[in-house]
């Protein structure tokens, strides 16, 4: 059993990842009501859509990275437009391809640093080129953040650095907080995937 005080945050964690996974491949989303709403299966060409001109997305490592980038994180024939902090100001806009490709590799790199070999870094992690791979990754991730979350005990809760995530606050901050940042990364990645879904839909 979870300990009492991560429990409400695994449900919630569950319940945003069901919500965006639905909203990935249909054929129904719960609209909040009860009610389900039809929802097609995502392309790839959706996938990739760039909404305006100058964004970041994931590319051929061929082709090089796009605008403002500096390099493709991530290893493969695909690689996700990147530069070092501070990154270009305003920020560029960034595609769904971009947005789960982060957060997938978010969810497992923490995963890994939670209860893996807390050594995987963004080089070590494939960037799908396609939707079907893209969901693939989302889901692998999901699962292995969830799977680390259920090796702790409640001291681990309160521990600073429990997680050796290199790429945010782990170092700075106790695991709970870490557990309830994840969650805010997925309901509000997940709600930005949903919203360019809409708007890719009414433009065609």
């Amino acid at each position: 059993m979870p300990p009492p005080r991560l429990a409400p945050l695994l449900d919630q964690f569950d319940f945003a990842r069901t919500r965006l996974a639905n909203r990935l491949t249909g054929s129904f989303l719960d609209s909040g009501d009860g009610s389900e709403i039809p929802v097609s299966p995502m392309t790839d060409a959706e996938y990739h859509w760039p909404p305006v001109p100058g964004h970041w997305s994931v590319r051929r490592r061929a082709d090089g990275p796009g605008p403002r980038a500096t390099h493709l994180a991530g290893t493969g024939e695909w690689g996700r437009d990147a530069a070092p902090y501070p990154q270009p100001v305003p920020p560029p806009f960034t595609t769904i391809a971009w947005r789960l490709s982060h957060l997938s590799e978010m969810l497992a790199l923490r995963a890994d640093h939670t209860s893996g070999t807390h050594t995987k870094t963004r080089d070590d992690y494939p960037i799908a080129g396609d939707v079907t791979a893209a969901v693939a990754a989302f889901d692998a991730g999901a699962t292995a953040w969830r799977e680390a979350l259920l090796t702790i005990d409640d001291a681990a809760l309160d521990t600073v650095g429990y997680c050796t995530y290199p790429h945010g606050s782990d170092a700075e901050s106790p695991f709970l907080e870490i557990v309830w940042w994840v969650n805010q990364e997925v309901l509000h990645h997940g709600a930005e995937i949903a919203l360019l879904r809409d708007l890719y839909r009414q433009t065609r």
